[in-house]
């Protein structure tokens, strides 16, 4: 379950919105707000590796994306799905973006697109349960091109395989296989 949203400059680490509601029911609010800080900060000193990253903390995941000098921040439970923390953050990245692109560089104060908060909620509404057919729906199209991507690569490498012997075809094909189960669960 999505438990904590916020969305901060990457060149200052300046605060541009939150999800006013998020971690009313959160042991330690304060504590995991404090810390999302922390990581903006480190961020806009240029520590960061890759533009999409999930970060252990405690019981909870930090998943965050960059994209356009702005970083889009969420905190789920462990068992919360990865995909749906990172399409979470695309559906807000999008608006965010849609709505306040060319407003972001000129923003001078902290959460200045505090009135993005009701976009935030309204989108953690739609994820709160996995289970929901919209939900179940997106992580099945991630199968899918999981499978597709796989299929794919082993019709490539059985293709070749006219060069190969029938075992080394086979093993390989059971190479992918596994991969794409270990993938998916």
């Amino acid at each position: 379950m999505v438990k904590l949203t916020m969305i901060a400059r990457i060149t200052d680490g300046l605060p541009l919105a939150e999800g006013l509601d998020d971690g009313r029911d959160l042991k330690d609010a304060d504590f995991y707000k404090q810390q999302a800080k922390l990581l903006f900060k480190n961020l806009s000193k240029g520590q960061h590796e890759s533009s999409r990253l999930s970060i252990e903390t405690g019981p909870y995941y930090f998943h965050y994306i960059i994209e356009s000098r702005v970083c889009y921040l969420t905190m789920c439970d462990r068992s919360y799905p990865k995909k749906l923390a990172f399409q979470y953050l695309e559906d807000l990245k999008n608006e965010f973006e849609r709505v306040n692109g060319s407003q972001i560089e000129t923003a001078a104060r902290p959460y200045a697109f505090i009135k993005f908060d009701t976009f935030i909620q309204k989108t953690r509404r739609l994820y709160l349960d996995t289970r929901t057919q919209r939900n179940l729906a997106k992580l099945n199209d991630e199968l899918y091109e999981v499978h597709q991507i796989m299929t794919r690569n082993v019709q490539e490498v059985l293709g070749v395989g006219e060069k190969l012997d029938r075992e080394f075809a086979t093993v390989i094909y059971v190479y992918y296989v596994e991969l794409l189960h270990h993938y998916v669960f």
